[in-house]
C-alpha cells in the first residue's frame, strides 16, 4: 500500500527552492539559524509525540545529517506516528509505503512502461521519489524488495533499465519494524542496516505523558491538526549550515578510535564500517548545530555513539551467552576509549 502527499513540484519530486533561501551564487543559504529552526520543527513533532524529546531530537539529527532512521520497537508505542509527525511538519513531498510480502521492487523504485502512442518506454516513478519516505514495517517485505532501497539510501538515485534517476534533496527514509513478531517477517541484512544512520526505540511513555495522550486523543487525532513549519528549501539550507560546523582533528581522531575499538572488541564478531564513522561525524555536526554551536565536541560524539553504531554490530558468542546487548558494548567502549588530544 502506497500513499503520498506532494507539497512540491512533481518535476523535481521535492519542491522548488525559494529565492529567500538562495545565496548570491545560487546555492542553499548556510547562514540560517539551525537551533531556532530545529526547535520549531521539534515543537511541531512534540505536539503529536509527547514525552519523547530525545527521540524527536534524534530524528532531527538524522534529517539534518542527510541520513536515514530506523525506528524499532513493540507495537503501539508510536513508531509510525513519529515518522508521520516529522513528515507532516515539513511542507515537502511525502510518500508512505506499507511493506508487505507481495510488495514488488518496482512498486518502490518505479518501472519503465511502453507507450503505444509514442512507441517508446516511459519511466513511471515509484514511491521512493519523495523528500520523506515512510517505510512502514520494512521487515515484512521480501529481501528482494528490501534490496531495492540499497541504492536509493546510499547513492540517492534509482537505476531502472540502465538509466539512473536522481532523487531530490532532502531525502529521508524513516523505516519502522517490530523486533518481536517474527512470523512472516524477513530480518534486515547487515548491508541494509548499515544504510541507516541511527536506530531508535520509542519505549513506553511515562505515566504523565500517557495520561495526557488519553485526554488529548479521546476525540481527535493530533496528526490531522498538524501544519508544516518548514519546507524542503529550508531543510536544504539547514543541511548546508550543518556542513559548515567545524570538526577539530582531535574529534576526528576520537571518532576513528571509537570505530576501530568496535573492530577489536572480543565481544563483537562484526565491528563498525567506515560508513559508520562518516555518519557518526555527520550526526555529531547536526547535533552541535541544533545546540547553537559552530563546532563539534567529543560530548556530541559520545551522545550519538550508541544509536549510530549499535545496530550495525554483530555480537560474538561469548557476549550472547552473557546476555550483553550491542548497546551495552558500545556504551562500554565509549567509557573506555580516551578522547584524542591535539598533537
Amino acid at each position: 500500500m502506497i500513499s503520498d502527499r506532494d507539497g512540491g513540484s512533481r518535476g523535481t519530486y521535492g519542491g522548488a527552492v525559494t529565492e529567500a533561501t538562495r545565496s548570491a551564487d545560487g546555492t542553499a543559504d548556510a547562514s540560517v539559524d539551525v537551533a531556532a529552526e530545529g526547535a520549531r520543527i521539534a515543537a511541531s513533532i512534540g505536539r503529536v509525540v509527547q514525552g519523547k524529546d530525545h527521540v524527536v531530537r534524534l530524528a532531527l539529527v538524522v534529517l539534518l545529517a542527510e541520513g536515514h532512521l530506523l525506528i524499532e520497537d513493540v507495537p503501539g508505542v508510536g513508531k509510525t506516528t513519529l515518522a508521520k509527525a516529522l513528515a507532516g511538519s515539513i511542507d515537502a513531498s511525502v510518500r508512505r509505503i506499507q511493506f508487505t510480502p507481495d510488495l514488488l521492487p518496482s512498486d518502490v523504485t518505479g518501472v519503465a512502461v511502453y507507450d503505444q502512442e509514442t512507441r517508446a518506454f516511459e519511466f513511471k516513478p515509484g514511491a521512493i521519489f519523495a523528500n520523506v519516505v515512510v517505510a512502514d514495517e520494512i521487515n515484512r517485505a521480501s529481501p528482494k524488495t528490501q534490496s531495492a532501497l540499497l541504492e536509493c539510501m546510499e547513492e540517492r538515485q534509482v537505476t531502472v533499465d540502465g538509466v539512473s534517476y536522481e532523487l531530490a534533496r532532502p531525502f529521508l527514509v524513516m523505516a519502522t519494524q517490530n523486533p518481536l513478531e517474527m512470523e512472516g517477517t524477513y530480518p534486515l541484512p547487515e548491508a541494509q542496516r548499515d544504510r541507516f544512520t541511527a536506530r531508535v526505540s520509542m519505549g513506553y511513555p511515562d505515566p504523565a505523558a500517557e495520561l495526557a495522550m488519553l485526554d488529548d486523543r479521546s476525540t481527535i487525532d493530533p496528526l490531522t491538526a498538524l501544519r508544516p513549519v518548514a519546507d524542503a528549501a529550508l531543510v536544504r539550507s539547514l543541511v548546508a549550515a550543518v556542513g559548515q560546523v567545524h570538526v577539530a582533528e582531535a574529534v576526528r581522531r576520537y571518532v576513528v578510535s571509537l570505530v576501530e575499538a568496535t573492530r577489536r572488541s572480543p565481544e563483537l564478531r562484526l565491528g563498525a564500517s567506515p560508513r559508520a564513522g562518516l555518519q557518526l561525524l555527520r550526526a555529531a555536526r547536526a547535533s552541535a548545530a541544533l545546540d547553537g554551536r559552530d563546532h563539534v565536541l567529543p560530548d556530541d560524539v559520545q551522545a550519538l555513539a550508541v544509536p549510530v553504531l549499535a545496530h550495525r554490530l554483530l555480537l560474538a558468542g561469548e557476549a550472547v551467552v552473557a546476555r550483553r546487548s550491542a548497546e551495552q558494548v558500545v556504551a562500554s567502549l565509549v567509557s573506555s576509549v580516551p578522547v584524542s588530544r591535539r598533537r
